[in-house]
């Protein structure tokens, strides 16, 4: 029975990142061909427009070199992945889900530096760095991981038995 729920939970969180991950990729050339020459659409507080960091978040590290950013973030994202493949089978599903969504986003950025130096950033609230699809699996993900760990540190009435 153990061993059955362990491949469930590492399913999940395969394909979870995968469907995830995939939809980032395929929304960015669509979004550097829709928005090319400058083009936006504004939709509100958000508004589309093209931008390229060859940094890391913020465009931290613009400056170096793109195979360094690219190994770093490479790195980072296999450590995470690792870990979410670890500690999943033990984990509540949101927590798995938001691994999985933290796994994903960075996954497509590394993927996306790696075919031009680059990451494709089209979100821009004008209040916030540009940002994309990835990025708000990053940020959502990182949520739910907290979410979670504030769920299994908040005490309940059996562990305050006298």
């Amino acid at each position: 029975m153990a061993a059955a729920r362990w491949r469930h939970a590492r399913r999940a969180l395969v394909a979870t990142a995968a469907v995830l991950a995939s939809a980032a990729l395929v929304l960015d050339p669509i979004a550097r061909e829709a928005l090319s020459g400058g083009r936006t659409v504004d939709l509100g507080l958000l508004q589309l427009r093209l931008a390229y960091n060859t940094g890391v978040a913020f465009s931290l590290g613009n400056q170096l070199p793109t195979i360094v950013i690219l190994a770093a973030t490479a790195a980072i994202t296999a450590a995470i992945a690792v870990f979410a493949w670890r500690t999943a089978p033990e984990s509540r599903p949101i927590q798995t889900i938001g691994l999985a969504a933290i796994v994903a986003g960075a996954a497509a950025n590394v993927i996306d530096r790696l075919l031009d130096g680059k990451v494709t950033d089209y979100f821009h609230t004008g209040w916030w760095p540009t940002f994309n699809l990835a990025d708000t699996y990053i940020t959502c993900g990182v949520v739910l991981v907290i979410g979670a760990l504030l769920l299994d540190s908040t005490p309940t009435s059996k562990d305050h038995t006298p």
